[in-house]
């Protein structure tokens, strides 16, 4: 019994063994690096839309090389991105990278921060409406992102701007 009980103890430890050295080879998915990495860091805000998120990205992925507006006589290019909520118009330079954005949006979900803000200062108004800018200059690197509010009580319209933190402009 004695016996028994050794040698299934080392059989069991030995198939434990066997199993652990089997290594299976993982395939990695693909990274892409985006040229425009610096464009993706100055629009990044704490809380934007999914479709502004999404559209963002597109203009940052854009491969101007391989599009057919891609020619070697121009300096400069304007490509167009349209979403139903929004557009942004880009300038790109001859390797692809960003020169500058025009960014505008339309009856987007707002940030807390906003809707806070708006609260706060106005607590009997009601947003009717929304815009949302955004410019970015490549040069400096600097986005200048603003909210556009437009908000009724009553009978009585107002218009109000705010920056991405809530802070009225």
């Amino acid at each position: 019994m004695k016996k028994l009980v050794i040698g299934l103890l080392i059989f069991g430890l030995a198939t434990q063994f066997m199993f652990a050295q089997v290594v299976k080879p993982v395939e990695l998915s693909e990274v892409v690096v985006s040229v425009n990495y610096k464009y993706l860091d100055a629009i990044d805000s704490k809380e934007v839309a999914v479709p502004v998120k999404l559209l963002e990205e597109k203009v940052a992925y854009f491969n101007l090389k391989e599009s057919e507006l891609y020619s070697d006589e121009y300096d400069t290019y304007q490509v167009s991105f349209f979403i139903p909520e929004g557009k942004i118009v880009a300038a790109y330079d001859q390797n692809g990278k960003i020169l500058r954005t025009i960014e505008r949006f339309k009856n987007i979900k707002l940030p807390k921060d906003v809707v806070a803000s708006i609260v706060d200062r106005f607590p009997k108004w009601r947003i009717v409406e929304d815009a949302y800018k955004v410019d970015y200059y490549g040069k400096s690197g600097i986005a200048k992102k603003q909210y556009k509010v437009k908000l009724k009580n009553k009978d009585k319209k107002m218009v109000v701007k705010l920056d991405e933190d809530g802070e009225f402009l």
